[in-house]
């Protein structure tokens, strides 16, 4: 069965690869062996950016992953390569780099909640440094908007090392932390667990990218927080430059 190597598991700041088409859909996508470009899932977006061959160019505008493959969507308009076809791709980086920042911050937004008032996430979705996500809260704290972007931008200043690891399923499942992230949620055919952890901070099973660094980020903000029905209460977030 043909496999997509999926690149940016390992490596999430690679941002130019070579590869090799391996299927092609007459509608518009192909797919490649190996690519860095993201796929959409987890809550975060695909990667957007672009492939060239020879004197051919062609515009990614989505990525999905749909079993063991990874297809990425051509413009309309722009030239398909064939099957067989080695092509240079590269990734829209500002955009991606955006993202990788957003990301991180919800990580750190999980792990400040769960330090200070031990409430899990219950949901999330992310755009280029803006976020919602929600957790298990009946009413509010009092000041609690204000609190969070406090403490969040103090782990963003210690500038705290992200780092990647990979873990056989059945140790990972013994580990409090991925518990608690859910990681018995992860189909059973998975039998390696991909954990990004926010070292001192937060501990998650994550198949998304992310900063090396804390301070990477820039500045956190709770713009606005709502109720989504009892028990579950929504905070919208942006990610600043500076």
């Amino acid at each position: 069965m043909t496999t997509t190597q999926r690149l940016y598991l390992r490596d999430s700041q690679l941002r130019s690869f070579r590869a090799e088409v391996v299927e092609v859909d007459p509608a518009g996508r192909i797919a490649l062996d190996a690519t860095a470009f993201y796929p959409t899932g987890g809550g975060q977006p695909h990667d957007t950016g672009r492939i060239s061959w020879g004197t051919e160019e062609a515009e990614v505008t989505d990525v999905t992953g749909r079993g063991p493959l990874v297809w990425h969507t051509i413009a309309d308009g722009d030239p398909l390569p064939e099957v067989g076809t080695g092509v240079e791709c590269e990734i829209d980086w500002p955009r991606r780099h955006r993202l990788m920042r957003t990301h991180t911050a919800l990580h750190i937004l999980c792990g400040v909640i769960w330090n200070e008032w031990g409430k899990p996430v219950t949901g999330g979705n992310m755009e280029p440094l803006s976020a919602r996500m929600d957790f298990e809260f009946s009413p509010l704290p009092d000041g609690f908007a204000g609190r969070v972007t406090d403490l969040v931008n103090a782990e963003i200043a210690a500038a705290r090392p992200v780092e990647v690891s990979f873990l056989p399923r059945e140790t990972a499942v013994l580990d409090a932390d991925l518990i608690r992230t859910k990681v018995n949620l992860i189909p059973e055919a998975v039998g390696e667990i991909r954990v990004v952890d926010i070292v001192g901070l937060d501990k998650q099973a994550d198949g998304g990218t992310h900063v090396l660094s804390t301070d990477e980020i820039g500045r956190f903000e709770v713009v606005k927080t709502e109720s989504k029905g009892k028990g579950n209460k929504r905070l919208r977030i942006r990610v600043h430059d500076s």
